[in-house]
């Protein structure tokens, strides 16, 4: 840390006395310079502490010399007494008083080089320190980089050592922000990452100092860096090294993750082509866990952005999933419509379909099935159809009409009589249900209710036909019976 005014002036040894600027000795000296010129403005940069014994200076010229100080910035000054005065010259211990310039008495026992010393050796001092600390945050920048923990382990460092927040851009979009609440600080910056092309522009955002710097990267990505008080040396040190450890990093993880998404893609061509035994055995060797078989099957169609990022929310999930030409093919068993489709309705701007269970060696049967559903969903602006709601009605041209008739409303009666009293739409809300494949969040939304309330529906349907809507038969039935109520209406 800089030696300051207050610092000098508390070294007894030096024996200084504060004749002004009591409020202003926390300034920090950035150098010595010793003078008697009446006006030494074209010899000074700013910030220094400049001495003289007043050889050419009376209370006639004290005044105006003080104001060109102050017009130079210099720190402060300090008068050394005993020689051509006996004391500070009173103009000069006013003017400084009035226009706010410390001033230093330097007794006649303290020579000027002992105030030199001093100030060099804590300069010295501070410059070690700074390179000290550029030093070791570097290397702990480093390390995290190369590390575990990647972009993301970067910018938690990189925060801690500036005690201030951190947030990286995708143009103008937040994708990473340290601390969490950091992202509040994401739209005020907007309009300034608008403008910022490349290189750095430091701005504000509610009482922080921000720093924007823009990162060697092909996709356009901005760091932006916030504290409370400006970045010393050291800091602008940090930030740029961070900046180029972000921008190496995230290279890498932007072309590594193309070659998972290429070798994705051709795992799925292996499947398509009956070769699934090699598919998985690939799959394996490249330290991937195959999902367990069988497998359910979902195709989402979209724009382009949409299915980007349902690629990416749809990574470290217990599934596989790839791009197939213009769509989203994910599969796996357990919980995966679920998950598929939630963060597909998250995403919003997608149209899947769902077939299967289907075993490996018919993954190209599944995919040509979930395929046709999810064109179907596009063309009926639905979220989610399965090739079984989608095939099954085409079923119904198999049906004398008069049969199907007859069928459905026996079928449905005890429903059909429940919304007669108003209680709610069973019929409705159970078409909706099957519709989405059971998936609750999503036919709750379409319909506009809660999932809850969805649940209560669907428990009194089940309740009402006398029968478990958990079973794909029964499922199938009323959806025959569903398609032809609408069909004969």
């Amino acid at each position: 840390m800089a030696l300051t005014l207050r610092g000098l002036a508390a070294d007894r040894p030096l024996g200084l006395r504060v004749l002004t600027g009591d409020d202003l000795l926390d300034r920090p000296i950035g150098w010595v310079h010793p003078t008697e010129l009446t006006d030494p403005q074209a010899f000074l940069e700013g910030g220094e502490l400049l001495l003289t014994t007043g050889l050419a200076l009376d209370e006639r010229t004290s005044a105006s010399y003080v104001r060109r100080l102050v017009d130079a910035g210099v720190a402060g000054l300090g008068f050394g007494v005993g020689l051509s005065h006996d004391e500070v010259p009173h103009a000069l211990v006013a003017t400084a008083a009035e226009v706010g310039l410390p001033v230093l008495e330097v007794p006649r026992e303290t020579p000027f080089i002992a105030i030199t010393r001093a100030v060099s050796r804590a300069v010295a001092a501070d410059e070690y320190a700074t390179t000290v600390r550029i030093g070791k945050a570097q290397q702990e920048l480093t390390r995290t980089a190369v590390g575990k923990g990647g972009p993301a382990g970067v910018l938690r460092k990189l925060a801690k050592l500036i005690d201030g927040w951190v947030l990286l851009f995708d143009r103008t979009t937040v994708t990473e922000a340290t601390p969490a609440s950091a992202r509040a600080y994401g739209a005020s910056l907007r309009e300034e990452l608008e403008r910022l092309r490349t290189g750095t522009r430091v701005v504000s955002a509610v009482e922080d100092e921000v720093v924007l710097q823009t990162l060697d990267t092909s996709a356009r990505r901005v760091l932006a860096v916030g504290t409370a008080v400006p970045l010393d040396t050291a800091g602008r040190h940090i930030v740029n090294t961070a900046v180029s450890l972000l921008s190496l990093a995230l290279e890498q993880d932007r072309a590594q993750a193309a070659a998972r998404q290429a070798l994705r893609s051709g795992l799925l061509e292996l499947l398509v082509g009956g070769q699934d035994e090699l598919a998985l055995r690939v799959l394996t060797t490249t330290g991937a866990e195959p999902p367990e078989a069988p497998w359910s099957v979902l195709v989402f169609a979209g724009a382009a952005a949409s299915r980007r990022k349902l690629l990416e929310a749809l990574e470290g999930e217990a599934l596989f999933a790839a791009r197939w030409d213009a769509l989203v093919v994910a599969f796996g068993s357990g919980t995966v419509v679920d998950v598929v489709a939630e963060a597909a309705l998250r995403i919003g701007g997608l149209h899947g379909g769902v077939a299967g269970p289907v075993s490996a060696a018919d993954f190209a049967t599944g995919l040509e099935q979930a395929e046709l559903a999810a064109r179907a969903a596009e063309a009926e602006d639905k979220i989610l159809l399965s090739a079984a709601e989608h095939t099954g009605r085409g079923l119904l041209s198999l049906i004398d009409p008069v049969v199907a008739q007859a069928f459905a409303h026996g079928l449905l009666a005890p429903l059909r009589e429940h919304d007669e009293t108003g209680r709610g739409d069973l019929v409705g809300s159970l078409r909706c249900w099957l519709e989405h494949h059971g998936h609750w969040d999503i036919a709750a939304a379409r319909l506009g209710v809660h999932r809850h309330t969805l649940r209560n529906r669907i428990r009194k349907a089940e309740e009402l036909l006398g029968r478990d809507l958990d079973s794909p038969g029964v499922r199938a039935e009323l959806w025959v019976a569903l398609q032809a109520v609408v069909s004969g209406n």
